[in-house]
């Protein structure tokens, strides 16, 4: 039996302390977040909070065990907070109670489990070891959940190997805390030195290893963000890293006190990091894209973006509502389970949804589909209906659009097909091309309105101010709908943002509201659509790469700058 679903003692609970890594979610490991899901209580600092929460159960209590937000002191110095997730919350005062180990064991009591999350890995934290001892002397049971060291973890992302076949010894140093000796065992090695520091300290550690013996012309790599779409990775020697953040403008910085990691040797050298350097050379590294859908809609999508290195943020512009009418939707699903149908068809994943809806309303489940032939308009709305319990009898094997779905759709034939009839549950705006086509084929189709699609509310000040003043790099457009519906709510975007749209219907749309598109999709496929993006963002890389310019996002061009015309 695992140790997360160990039953936990009545009075002394339960501890795991748990490497939360260096800031990619994705680098959580299968462990913690079985162990996540099984606390009552999470205790976190603010820089891991959002990595682990998503993986807790409903309704779990979080200790944020930094200072008051609005306040100005450092991390761990402040009044934590504890926030209830269904909205309930209290504030932990005095000396005392500002203590993490405190925290822990106060959280522990009533049998509770309790996970301590930790930034990089527990046994590099500098007071993990502190609060373990705390739980040993209080007598409360824990465990250890092991992640990736922000010291290794982050030189893998940067395209930094820290060893080689000749196996040269590799040394990890704390700039905050190294002693004098420290820095003279370290500059008298010829080994690999990993340095973790601040931004507005990188300077004096190179100047430490300096002092300490090693050579001015020693390679540095200097990686801010590490792990996350904010990396970015700097490349100097340690006589001329100074020189090189001052010219990046990255130093002096309000912001100067962010944690690096710096990678000293010859073995880091720059050619193996221009080779490397796989994370920071993703198609779309640290764009941001808006993706006007929900997130229930974009979830793959978005899945798919961040995969080149994206951060998309979803801005729906469509609301979905019942119908004005529901009578002849309740019609048709009563038709359904009597046997009016020979098929259904399925053109949205809403649709499906409002299906489903009226089934339970009737206490009905996918059984009711039993001797009905079921056809879905792409895969997005084919897995819809596979998480209902319904199989679809058919996809498009071709376009994924109402045209593609006529393709593939037999004629009516009186021999084989007892019911001539098809249920088309759509839209109140879906145009007429799959009843037509249907009709031509044979077959009479119950055109019902199962939903309506409104406009939906204008997203919050800052989104409208992003699309409007160059926020974002890149806007998906899936529908000549989106395009309407977005420019109306939120303004239209700004012109060094990349349009890409997802057929040649939704780009005259976007001329038409005087917008440039960059990108469009070779067939009407939202993952198409997100690939020709790709492209396009690893074509604009490589033209800058060979220019020898610095390879930057759209949203970073220069005020004024003109936006060359894309051929895709």
């Amino acid at each position: 039996m695992s140790p997360t679903t160990l039953p936990a003692g009545p009075e002394h609970g339960h501890v795991t302390f748990l490497g939360a890594g260096p800031g990619d979610p994705g680098l959580l490991t299968l462990r913690a977040v079985e162990a996540l899901g099984h606390a009552d209580v999470l205790v976190a600092e603010h820089e891991v909070l959002d990595v682990v929460r998503v993986h807790a159960r409903p309704g779990v209590a979080v200790v944020n065990t930094d200072t008051d937000p609005s306040g100005g002191s450092d991390p761990g110095t402040g009044a934590p907070q504890l926030t209830v997730v269904d909205g309930a919350s209290t504030t932990a005062r005095g000396p005392a109670e500002r203590d993490a180990a405190h925290l822990v064991m106060q959280a522990a009591r009533g049998g509770r489990r309790v996970v301590r999350a930790v930034s990089g890995d527990p046994g590099l934290d500098t007071y993990a070891a502190a609060e373990m001892l705390a739980c040993v002397a209080a007598g409360v049971p824990f465990e250890v959940v092991p992640g990736i060291a922000a010291a290794v973890g982050v030189p893998a992302y940067a395209g930094v190997p820290l060893r080689d076949a000749e196996g040269a010894d590799v040394r990890f140093v704390d700039a905050r805390t190294a002693s004098d000796r420290c820095w003279t065992e370290v500059g008298a090695s010829d080994g690999t030195v990993v340095v973790s520091t601040s931004l507005d300290s990188v300077a004096a550690a190179a100047g430490e290893l300096v002092s300490a013996g090693r050579k001015p012309d020693t390679p540095i790599t200097v990686t801010v963000g590490g792990t996350t779409t904010r990396q970015r990775t700097w490349t100097a020697t340690l006589g001329t890293i100074a020189q090189t953040l001052k010219q990046a403008k990255v130093l002096p910085s309000p912001e100067g006190g962010r944690p690096v990691i710096a990678v000293v040797g010859e073995r880091s050298a720059a050619a193996q990091r221009e080779q490397l350097s796989w994370f920071e050379s993703k198609a779309l590294f640290g764009w941001r894209v808006l993706v006007p859908r929900t997130k229930e809609q974009a979830a793959s999508l978005s899945d798919q973006l961040r995969s080149y290195g994206a951060v998309p943020h979803e801005v729906p512009t469509i609301a979905v509502e019942p119908p004005r009418t529901p009578q002849q939707m309740e019609r048709a699903v009563k038709g359904l389970v009597t046997g009016r149908y020979e098929w259904i068809a399925f053109t949205s994943v809403n649709a499906v949804k409002a299906v489903r809806e009226k089934f339970e309303e009737y206490g009905l489940d996918a059984r009711a589909f039993a001797g009905i032939k079921v056809a879905a308009v792409g895969e997005q709305t084919a897995k819809a209906l596979i998480a209902f319990g319904v199989k679809p009898d058919l996809v498009p094997s071709g376009e994924q659009s109402a045209a593609g779905l006529l393709d593939d759709w037999p004629p009516y034939d009186p021999v084989f097909d007892p019911i001539d009839r098809v249920f088309l549950p759509r839209a109140d705006i879906a145009t007429e091309t799959l009843v037509a086509g249907l009709i031509e084929l044979g077959w009479e189709v119950d055109d019902v309105t199962a939903y309506r699609t409104v406009r939906a509310s204008p997203p919050p000040a800052e989104t409208r101010e992003a699309i409007k003043g160059g926020g974002f790099d890149a806007v998906l457009f899936t529908s000549s709908s989106t395009v309407r519906n977005l420019v109306g709510i939120a303004g239209k975007p700004h012109n060094v943002t990349v349009i890409a749209c997802i057929g040649p219907a939704t780009a005259k749309t976007a001329e038409e509201h005087g917008l440039r598109v960059d990108v469009m999709a070779p067939e009407p496929s939202v993952h198409r659509l997100a690939e020709a993006l790709a492209e396009f963002g690893t074509r604009r890389r490589a033209a800058a790469v060979e220019a020898g310019e610095a390879v930057t996002r759209p949203s970073e061009r220069r005020p004024g700058a003109r936006r060359r015309r894309s051929t895709t």
